[in-house]
């Protein structure tokens, strides 16, 4: 896989205070500071976000609803990776198009655009050659 797929749950704001009860609360992440005074709080281990966050947020609503929007797209990754989904090509693209969707596309932020991800599979796909190996009918990839 020419990617590694991870989920990671953060949240940032001025007020440190509320991003700590977050962490004691889900016994999980970690926060962090930034020097000009916006905290994160974020959760990376994908454990603890399908056992600890989204159990919490299933269970205390969100009152926007561009935030429950996002946390049903966020929700249905966690799922496309803990099915698996995230170790083929057309698992990712399923998992990008989610993606596209949330915290207003977020596209501009991104440091790899979608086309981009989806052609390394190309590359990584055409770079190798399938050949037969001298004994029997095993198959051997070479670069």
């Amino acid at each position: 896989m020419p990617w590694k797929v991870s989920l990671c749950f953060n949240v940032s704001q001025k007020d440190r205070v509320i991003l700590a009860l977050f962490k004691r609360h889900l016994k999980c992440g970690t926060l962090r500071g930034r020097p000009d005074g916006v905290w994160y709080y974020e959760v990376n281990n994908f454990n603890a976000i399908w056992e600890n966050v989204i159990p919490f947020f299933e269970r205390f609503r969100f009152l926007s609803a561009k935030k429950k929007r996002d946390f049903a797209k966020f929700k249905k990754i966690a799922q496309l990776i803990r099915a698996g989904k995230h170790q083929t090509k057309e698992g990712i693209r399923e998992i990008l198009d989610v993606r596209a969707s949330m915290n207003d596309g977020g596209a501009k932020r991104r440091k790899y655009s979608d086309e981009e991800i989806l052609n390394r599979f190309s590359q990584e796909e055409s770079s190798e050659t399938i050949r037969q190996a001298p004994q029997g009918d095993e198959m051997v990839r070479s670069p």
